[in-house]
């Protein structure tokens, strides 16, 4: 799918994607901007890049980051340890808790701001199929990812792990790739989300 078969789509935030706009939410925080902007800016401006995600129904709009977003997750190093934390989270009431590390930054530390922002969108009938309702946009955001280089980081292990399991269980139905869970692997063991700035 090229760039210019976007031009006349129309791309909806959904209500997953929603977390992004908090406070405390673990990731890339888009603080600046309400969601109706938010939704907005991404219908009119023109991504650089679009990328086939994981699966067929999935797509990822690569923008420059022309805003003070930072990075939603940070390189694990020997002066940031010390703020990893752990605990069971889950990403909606109804999913399952699961077991989590993230860091939590102290003032006067922060993540980079991003080079890229990187929008993870669905397809309208995958939404339909998750929600088991109607979706009135031919897109929907599930996920909004600053990072330093073009494409978002590596899905997590267990994420995949839910999305192997079924819609049921708040996952996608897609089963896991054995590579790109290997490389999600690696890529966690040395970076962390970043859950807040106290």
């Amino acid at each position: 799918m090229d760039i210019k078969d976007f031009k006349n789509m129309s791309i909806k935030l959904t209500d997953f994607s929603l977390r992004h706009f908090e406070e405390d939410f673990a990731g890339t925080k888009v603080l600046t901007m309400t969601p109706e902007e938010y939704e907005d800016a991404i219908n009119k401006e023109q991504a650089i890049q679009i990328l086939d995600g994981y699966a067929d129904f999935c797509k990822i709009l690569v923008f420059e980051n022309t805003s003070t977003v930072r990075c939603g997750s940070m390189p694990i190093d020997m002066c940031n340890t010390q703020y990893i934390k752990s605990g069971y989270s889950a990403r909606t009431d109804e999913e399952l808790p699961v077991l989590s590390r993230w860091f939590e930054l102290p003032y006067g530390i922060e993540p980079p701001y991003a080079k890229y922002m990187n929008v993870i969108i669905y397809s309208k009938e995958q939404m339909e199929k998750e929600d088991d309702k109607p979706f009135d946009a031919d897109w929907g955001i599930v996920s909004i990812q600053g990072t330093m280089e073009v494409g978002p980081d590596p899905i997590p292990p267990i994420t995949m792990m839910r999305n192997a399991l079924g819609i049921e269980h708040g996952g996608s139905g897609v089963e896991i790739d054995i590579e790109e869970y290997k490389r999600s692997v690696e890529f966690w063991n040395n970076n962390l989300i970043i859950k807040s700035v106290e």
